[in-house]
């Protein structure tokens, strides 16, 4: 797993079996696939999601400041075809 330190930037990303992350100042995205099966490799998996977790909630814990709620991302809208 690449390092990543919540919310330090807006350009870091780790990966975590088939799970991306994708750090941000204001969240983190989490897309993608992650299994976790039942045998030694499934634990070392779920220990790295384990960590990932604990350091994205000591970031969220350590924020005196932390706002009840962030603003939605803005979706982009839909543009005119410049070929129709």
């Amino acid at each position: 797993m690449a390092e990543l330190k919540p919310f330090a930037d807006d350009h870091a990303a780790a990966e975590i079996g088939d799970m991306k992350l994708e750090n941000g100042q204001d969240r983190i995205a989490c897309y993608g696939s992650l299994d976790l099966t039942r045998d030694k490799a499934g634990l070392a998996v779920a220990r790295q999601m384990q960590a990932m977790l604990a350091a994205v909630v000591a970031v969220l814990e350590a924020d005196a400041a932390l706002p009840d709620a962030i603003a939605p991302l803005k979706r982009p809208g839909k543009a005119k075809n410049p070929f129709a």
